[in-house]
């Protein structure tokens, strides 16, 4: 598991440096959120739909794993909240020719799919993709990919305080906070600037 999360996370970061790093040393500020199609340049088709599909294959697969807690979050509090509901209790048995059958919920039916048309819906009515994602990840960032696992660490391994270990995690912890915080700044500016030029459902 430990090879395969290293790996998994230096390709993610290999290829989003390359986009930010790249993007921003060969056109500055004006550097497009979406390189696919940012510069006016839709030729040939066939590669921008490839790009776009794996984009929306990535997508999908992430939206499933980040929403499940949430998914589960709401349906344990239900279930708590209702215990003698048949409506949350109910399953189903759907059968699909060549495939058996799968149970399936009404309740988590309806949620699920409320969640995800709300989500939708909240989307298109503020199309600031980019700044959104950009101010999601710099929130996030520090306290969930290095705040609580160098803390995980330096409790389990039992790392003295002030030792040469705790210094230098503490120091990449709070060199990370900082870059997040100058994240968060940047994403908020662009949200204003989106701003001053919104309408509900329109991309500019």
């Amino acid at each position: 598991m430990k090879k395969a999360s290293f790996i998994g996370v230096s390709t993610t970061t290999m290829f989003y440096m390359l986009c930010g790093v790249l993007g921003y040393a060969a056109f500055g500020n004006d550097a497009p959120g979406n390189f696919l199609t940012g510069f006016g340049f839709y030729d040939p088709f066939w590669l921008i739909d490839v790009g776009n599909v794996c984009i929306a294959v990535h997508l999908i697969g992430a939206y499933q794993v980040f929403c499940q807690p949430i998914y589960q979050f709401v349906e344990d509090w239900a279930r708590d909240r209702w215990p003698d509901s048949a409506f949350l209790a109910a399953e189903r048995v759907v059968r699909l020719p060549l495939a058996g059958g799968f149970p399936v919920s009404p309740f988590r039916l309806v949620w699920r799919t409320t969640y995800v048309v709300l989500t939708a819906l909240v989307a298109m009515i503020f199309p600031f993709f980019n700044d959104f994602l950009g101010l999601i990840g710099a929130v996030s960032f520090w306290p969930l990919t290095v705040y609580f696992p160098v803390q995980m660490y330096m409790a389990q391994a039992k790392t003295r305080r002030f030792s040469p270990t705790w210094t230098w995690m503490n120091v990449l912890s709070f060199a990370c906070l900082v870059v997040s915080l100058l994240a968060a700044v940047g994403a908020v500016q662009g949200l204003v600037t989106d701003l001053k030029g919104y309408r509900p459902f329109k991309v500019s």
